[in-house]
């Protein structure tokens, strides 16, 4: 279900977004650019312990990403408007299934880890009190791949609701193609190629 801009750079980059630092009781919240300079240096070490099975390192990840992601936030973003036609035990399963689906689309690539660096370059705040980190993920024969994740305060702790990787994010991509299947055929549809695309997918 992902679109032919879904990139080798676009996984890696949604692997390493997953590993937001919890923050510890007692102590000062991390702001977000300290999130993410923290989020990289975490997945950047998974990554490179090439004595661990790809399987172990993946789970690894996978529990980061769903521990602090902001899901519930994410889930409303990538359905817009059509949030409102889903009842509460589809908002349930779309999430359940929206968490698989991209845990099995990027987590494929986790053996394409080359020894990337990831720089953090800049950070500014946008509407609903969000704060962007611009970010650089150097590929050593390339330029670079310019990643911004956008942040959002929610209870007292920042959350990524949003990746943005040269210019393509993963909320709108995602978007474009569920208000798609929304529009042919409504909310069960949209379910049922999710849990098939799930199936499908390697365990």
């Amino acid at each position: 279900m992902t679109s032919k801009m879904t990139t080798k750079a676009l996984r890696f980059s949604v692997a390493i977004v997953g590993a937001l630092t919890l923050a510890t009781p007692g102590v000062a919240t991390p702001q977000p650019r300290e999130v993410v300079n923290t989020m990289a240096g975490d997945v950047l070490k998974v990554l490179r312990d090439k004595s661990v099975e790809t399987d172990i390192r993946r789970t690894k990840v996978e529990e980061i990403i769903y521990r602090h992601v902001d899901f519930d936030t994410l889930s409303k973003l990538v359905m817009g408007r059509n949030w409102r036609k889903l009842s509460n035990t589809q908002k349930d399963e779309f999430k359940s299934q929206f968490k698989k689906h991209l845990s099995d689309t990027y987590g494929e690539n986790i053996d394409n880890y080359r020894n990337e660096k990831v720089i953090i370059l800049s950070d500014r705040e946008e509407k609903r009190g969000d704060v962007t980190v611009k970010s650089r993920i150097d590929r050593g024969d390339t330029d670079g791949v310019l990643v911004d994740y956008r942040l959002r305060n929610k209870d007292g702790r920042w959350g990524i609701i949003d990746v943005v990787i040269e210019g393509v994010s993963l909320v709108a991509n995602f978007r474009s193609q569920f208000q798609d299947i929304m529009s042919n055929g409504g909310p069960e549809r949209l379910l049922k190629l999710l849990r098939e695309k799930n199936l499908e997918a390697p365990s």
